[in-house]
This record gives structure tokens, sequence and C-alpha cells, in this order.
């Protein structure tokens, strides 16, 4: 199997470390999302006029867009504790208990990828964020006894990149839901900005421009890419950073222009130049360019298909018209985005899907 990328990579503690001290403290210093941050405030405001914990917050959203800083902001802003959890860590419901059990009164829950939660621990917790209360099952069988327990008032934060997992009771309970949305280049330029002056590091206004254009619309893809530019910029003795500085840096590590890493341009080759442009199954698909399948639908195709260059159709995957220019390939026939719109209808009974139907979808 070939290397990770460098958007994808996974972060060393070290990497973890600096990541966290670049995070913002406070809803002030976060930067983007201002329809999110404002009503956030305001319920946050309001719950400190009250002197009452704050409802239950969701933050929904693709990975790197800020969900875990919002929510330990979300602590912070209320002087409350944080206890910081996932959904699949809780494969029990007494799991769940023993973290309930010990939270203080207005203490923040943070629970991660809260879709992945088991069901019984699910149920559990919708009587836990309404009445504030659990029942604890001793016992098996007829013999069984529920225990209520009564719990101190908290606040609830989840975070979940599969919103439509969620189940309709548990996304009710939520006082507050957040969706966050990917950052324009401006505002991930002031995302730089900050993270330069914290890690001391000189950047003129290009550089900045240079790196924000191949981040993929992600705060934590650009911290990344900024400290690769730093590490480029020591080693070749470089005191400040410019666009023509981090585009070497940035194409020694295999980001292009638009973003794209090896395994997005991988992909899209494979496409191209061994499936006609398809469409092509997923498991053939992955099976060409060397990775697993589900390394290829949750890494690479969802930044191809929000760039316009990668169409998933009943018939399979097909390399869009825009995918070809930026690989620097002809585009094979001038009625070629026509055939393309047509693939997007379901084959009929009499219409066969082709020698490369996908495998899976």
């Amino acid at each position: 199997m070939a290397e990770p990328s460098l958007v994808a990579a996974g972060e060393e503690p070290e990497e973890r470390a600096i990541e966290a001290a670049l995070r913002p403290k406070n809803l002030d210093d976060f930067v983007g999302q201002h329809r999110v941050r404002k009503q956030l405030s305001l319920v946050l405001q309001a719950s400190r006029m009250r002197g009452r914990s704050a409802d239950h917050v969701l933050f929904s959203g693709p990975p790197g867009l800020g969900k875990t800083t919002l929510a330990m902001i979300v602590a912070s802003e209320m002087n409350a504790p944080l206890r910081i959890s996932s959904g699949p860590a809780i494969q029990h419901a007494g799991d769940l208990a023993a973290i309930l059990s010990s939270l203080s009164e207005g203490e923040v829950l943070f629970l991660d990828e809260i879709h992945r939660m088991s069901r019984p621990a699910e149920e559990m917790l919708y009587m836990a964020m309404e009445d504030f209360r659990v029942d604890i099952v001793v016992g098996k069988g007829a013999g069984a006894t529920a225990i209520p327990l009564e719990l101190p008032p908290f606040t609830l934060v989840g975070a979940t990149t599969r919103a439509g997992l969620l189940p309709g009771p548990l996304r009710d309970r939520f006082g507050f839901t957040g969706h966050l949305e990917f950052y324009s280049v401006p505002e991930l330029e002031l995302v730089l900005r900050r993270s330069a002056g914290l890690l001391d590091l000189k950047v003129n206004s290009a550089g900045f421009a240079e790196i924000a254009g191949r981040s993929r619309g992600t705060p934590r893809i650009a911290n990344r890419l900024l400290r690769r530019v730093r590490d480029w910029a020591l080693v070749h003795g470089i005191e400040q950073i410019d666009a023509r500085a981090a585009s070497a840096a940035l194409d020694m590590y295999e980001v292009d222009k638009k973003g794209l890493d090896r395994l997005d341009r991988a992909v899209l080759e494979a496409l191209i130049t061994k499936f006609g442009g398809g469409p092509v199954g997923l498991s053939t698909l992955a099976i060409a360019v060397g990775e697993e399948t589900e390394t290829v639908e949750t890494v690479a195709e969802p930044f191809l298909v929000r760039e316009g260059l990668l169409g998933r159709t009943p018939r399979g995957r097909i390399a869009m018209a825009p995918a070809w220019s930026h690989l620097g390939y002809a585009i094979p026939s001038g009625v070629f985005a026509q055939e393309q719109l047509d693939l997007f209808e379901p084959a009929g009974d009499d219409e066969p899907a082709g020698d490369w139907a996908p495998e899976s979808q």
C-alpha cells in the first residue's frame, strides 16, 4: 500500500501537541463560521445571564473544521470543566453511566463522533439529557431492578461528521445545532496568520495565499501545511516565506495548486488512463490505485466530488471534464459533457451497466 498523503496523514503526539497549542481558546479568536459563532455566542451568553448550564449543543460537518475546538470553547466560555470522550469508546450503557455519574454540576461533556455510540448507550443518554437522570439496572431476568440515579445539570456537546446517522430522538434533544461549512481562502489566510504568529514564523501575504489555496477549505490541513512549509524554510535557510517558497515546499510534498495530493491524482489518473474516464466500480478503482475501498471513498472522493473533478453515478465513478484538463489530458469529444450527464441517469432494464459496473456505490 502507498504511503499516506500529507493532507490525510495522521498526527504524531508532537504534532497533536502543536495543533492543540494553535487552537483558539475563546469565540473572539475563532476564525470563520460566522453564523454558527454568532448563534453559539448568544446561547452561551443567555445561559451565563440565567446562571444555568448551557443547553446541549451538537456540531456537525466534515473533519478538520473546528468541532472539537468549539467544544473546548463552550467549556471555556462557561468557566466549566471539560470531560472528553468519543462514541466508539462507549459500547455499553454501563460505560456511559460511569461517565455521567462522575460529572460535576455544570460540567461540559464532549462526545466526539457521537453517531458511533452503541444503541443501548444512546437510549440511556435520552433520559440523561432531558431529565438529568439515568436508571441503573441491577441483576438479570425477572429479578432485575432499575435504580434511578439523579445527575447534576451538565452540558452535552456532541460532534459528528455523519449527522444523518444520528437517530431523530437524540438529535431533537440538542438545544442548539451548528453545521460547520468549509472555509473560504480569505478565511484560511486569517487562520494561517494567527498560527504563524503563534509559531513565530515570518510569512508574507502571497505566501499565506499560496498555502490557503491548497488547504482544501480546511483549517486543520492549512495548519499542517504551514508547519511543513516552516520545516522546508528552516532547512533551506529562508527567513521569510513568500509564494515561491511556499509553492516549492508544497510541490515537494505533492500537494498541487488545487490542493490535490498523491492519492487524489492517482484516483483521477487511473480513471482517465486505465478506464477511459469511467464509469468504473469503486472496488475496481481502489484496486487500481493500491488502496482500500474505504480509503478511496472517505479520503479522496469527498474533495474530488466537491471540486467537480469526480462524479458518482448509478453506473460507477467517472472523471469529470475539469479533471481531464487539470491533469493535462485532452477531453475525448465535443459532446463529452452531455455524455457525462447521461451517465447520471439509472440504467434501464434493457440498458446494461457496462463492463465496469460498480461493485459498490
